[in-house]
């Protein structure tokens, strides 16, 4: 009787899977989407990408399917972008249509739909302009944007050279003095050094940076409703959201309490000062939760990804000095030893910025690219994609363009000068991305490398004792961030 039982519930689960695959299969058929490997029901394409190695996964499926493919997180299906043509394309030709922000669950469980960078529609082009706007006039009557940025590196080269060329991993050093530079935008001041709180700020972010490009931060941003009902260290990511949003929220409070409308000091009174404006005024997206939030994508956006591209940027002249001395050839012609860059010398040094430019193409500190989403029901490329489908355009894929790049995978400044040593401009340097969702912070993120990388540079020689390889200095892609080896160097005043 026993038996007989369970040969009937397993007859009746076989058949129950081959209908569920059957209307599955005829559904997913009739999609007139872009090619793909055969997703399962339910789980989709998860056995097809390599555990831990999401973007190795969908270049590979790139190079299979073409430069525009489907892949299912889960049911929902999302399409891969690979190449400068087909990105361009997309983000820049049809910019409306692919211009939502796609949802990346590692952060929009804790952002819910909120702030700057993870909001849609008139919120997010309210706070966009506002953001922009504030950035761009940032003056408050003090100091102006690289004003902040030559005193943070002045900071930055007093403590290097405190150090007596002694041979140091430069990660804290440099995420420190570039979170300054976000610091006394969004704050008013920057932090000493030594400030215990200051780096226990920093080593959040860090934290949560680490988690979301994991193996675990990948499964969740594939499978959002299974994992977060999975224990796992992809939980610790929102409790180090908490711990950021406090400290956040009491720099709020003291702005609130001496705040004065007609002396702004930093971007947090600018923002007060308009919810006050806009307080009579029911469906205003100026309120604390926005604030909050954007406070929160401003450090996101300002502070690993510029210290990463930095770090790399060192690592890379330290196996190329001629590239290195070069740099500083440059820079002692146009600048000279005693006088401080400015943003005005870029124009006259070619050299300097084709470096620059070939550091971002190279590190690709966010391969990935941040997700975007399909706003209406788009035709691209004679496919149709649904209103609300997730995007994946791939900036490494660009960067790595044959056709774009002379030597994709290997370091090389003459991708950005011509043969008479002018700098040229190539379409597909994206590390921004391009289009409607280009990061607000370009600007400043240019400066700030610029800035940074020149008076360095003027001032120190890098040197270290390890013998680096051409692996070493490749960028690991793994997830939603690159990383780089650990190293240490020395820097020796000049």
């Amino acid at each position: 009787m026993d038996f007989t039982w369970f040969v009937t519930s397993l007859l009746a689960m076989l058949v129950s899977c081959l209908l569920l695959y059957s209307a599955w299969n005829k559904v997913y058929r009739k999609r007139n989407l872009p090619p793909g490997p055969t997703p399962l029901p339910l789980v989709g394409n998860i056995f097809h990408v390599e555990r831990g190695e999401m973007v190795k996964s969908l270049l590979e499926f790139g190079e299979k399917y073409g430069p525009v493919y489907t892949l299912y997180f889960g049911s929902n299906p999302v399409i891969i972008l690979c190449g400068y043509q087909a990105v361009k394309e997309a983000l820049f030709d049809q910019g409306e249509d692919f211009g939502g922000r796609g949802k990346l669950p590692t952060i929009d469980q804790y952002m819910q739909g909120y702030g700057v960078g993870f909001s849609n529609g008139e919120i997010w082009r309210q706070l966009r302009r506002f953001s922009l706007t504030t950035l761009r006039n940032f003056g408050m009557g003090k100091k102006s944007i690289e004003e902040r940025i030559q005193e943070e590196v002045q900071f930055l080269v007093s403590e290097l050279r405190s150090y007596k060329e002694k041979s140091i991993d430069p990660t804290n050093i440099l995420v420190q003095s570039v979170s300054n530079v976000i610091c006394s935008i969004v704050f008013g001041n920057r932090f000493e050094y030594e400030n215990q709180s200051f780096q226990t700020l920093l080593g959040l972010f860090a934290a949560t940076f680490k988690e979301m490009s994991s193996s675990w931060g990948q499964l969740l941003n594939m499978f959002p409703t299974i994992m977060n009902n999975v224990p796992g260290p992809h939980k610790k990511i929102n409790k180090h959201l908490d711990l950021l949003s406090d400290f956040i929220k009491e720099r709020v409070k003291k702005n609130q309490e001496t705040l004065d409308p007609d002396s702004p000091r930093d971007y947090i009174d600018c923002f007060l000062i308009k919810m006050q404006q806009e307080k009579q005024n029911p469906t205003s997206v100026f309120h604390t939760k926005n604030l909050l939030m954007t406070v929160l994508t401003l450090f996101f956006a300002g502070t690993e990804t510029i210290s990463t591209t930095l770090r790399h940027g060192m690592l890379i002249l330290l196996h190329y000095p001629e590239i290195q001395e070069k740099l500083h050839e440059e820079i002692r012609r146009v600048i000279g030893d005693n006088r401080s860059p400015t943003n005005e010398h870029r124009s006259q040094m070619p050299y300097t910025d084709a470096v620059i430019h070939e550091i971002q193409r190279f590190s690709d500190v966010i391969p990935m690219n941040v997700p975007h989403l399909v706003t209406k029901d788009t035709t691209f490329r004679g496919y149709t994609i649904p209103k609300g489908t997730d995007v994946y355009p791939l900036l490494c894929s660009v960067h790595r363009d044959p056709k774009q790049f002379a030597t994709p995978f290997k370091f090389n400044p003459n991708h950005f000068l011509d043969d008479s040593g002018h700098f040229k401009k190539n379409e597909a340097f994206m590390p921004f991305s391009i289009g409607k969702r280009i990061c607000l912070g370009e600007g400043l993120a240019r400066t700030e490398l610029f800035l940074f990388l020149t008076t360095i540079v003027q001032n120190f020689k890098l040197s270290s004792k390890t013998q680096f390889t051409e692996s070493d200095l490749a960028p690991k892609m793994k997830g939603f961030a690159s990383y780089l080896i650990p190293y240490e160097l020395s820097f020796i005043p000049r």
